[in-house]
């Protein structure tokens, strides 16, 4: 079991006022036209088809009801298979994997995030990861949700930028790791999550890039 599990068991909120807008949370995140939001290997964040990059000083807000643990199995380049539940639940039963999988069932764990200002906002993602250093960002965003909960279950929401670090691995070379950068907490109210940058410190350690597809 991993640490994000101690987020399941939180307290959240559950306020009548916020029903509506939970319930088209749930709806969107099993929609399949919910953009996929990854770093890719050059350590820049980017979602859809197209691999469109994030802004730099976009904010985004994480659904504290949204994070899911379970399996993935990779084929070359697509999933053969995926089972996710939410962390409330136990790791689902696996079966075999199927066949061609290259590594099996990996563990995953992901979660849904909305863009809160720019270009993109509104944009709503999926970010699901397997590796150690993602993992481990996702795990600890959790925990401290858990805790902000403890102390204030009005402002549930985190609202991050995403940003990167890396480290030098002695044979893949430079590698990459996701980092959320905790801004502000904000009640599940939608208007709350929109205020924009103006009220969180610009990014200062790095230059504005032009974005790209891929």
């Amino acid at each position: 079991m991993t640490n994000v599990s101690v987020f399941g068991g939180a307290n959240l909120p559950s306020v009548k006022s916020l029903s509506s807008a939970l319930r088209s949370i749930e709806s969107s995140a099993s929609a399949t036209g919910m953009a996929i939001l990854k770093m890719d290997k050059t350590g820049h964040w980017v979602f859809g088809a197209d691999q469109t990059e994030v802004e730099d000083d976009s904010l985004w807000a994480i659904n504290p009801f949204s994070f899911v643990h379970g399996y993935i199995a990779w084929g070359d380049g697509e999933v053969l298979g995926e089972k996710m539940v939410s962390v409330a639940e136990p790791l689902p039963e696996l079966d075999p994997a199927p066949g061609g999988a290259k590594r099996g069932w990996e563990m995953q764990i992901g979660m849904t995030l909305a863009c809160t200002n720019g270009e993109d906002e509104g944009l709503q993602a999926r970010y699901s990861v397997t590796s150690v250093g993602g993992k481990r960002a996702v795990q600890a965003l959790a925990v401290a949700i858990a805790e902000q909960v403890d102390k204030d279950q009005t402002k549930p929401v985190p609202v991050v930028r995403l940003k990167k670090e890396h480290y030098q691995h002695k044979s893949y070379g430079r590698i990459f790791t996701p980092v959320f950068d905790l801004v502000k907490w904000v009640s599940m109210d939608a208007d709350s999550a929109g205020e924009t940058v103006e009220e969180a410190d610009a990014p200062v350690d790095e230059a504005p890039r032009r974005r790209r597809r891929a």
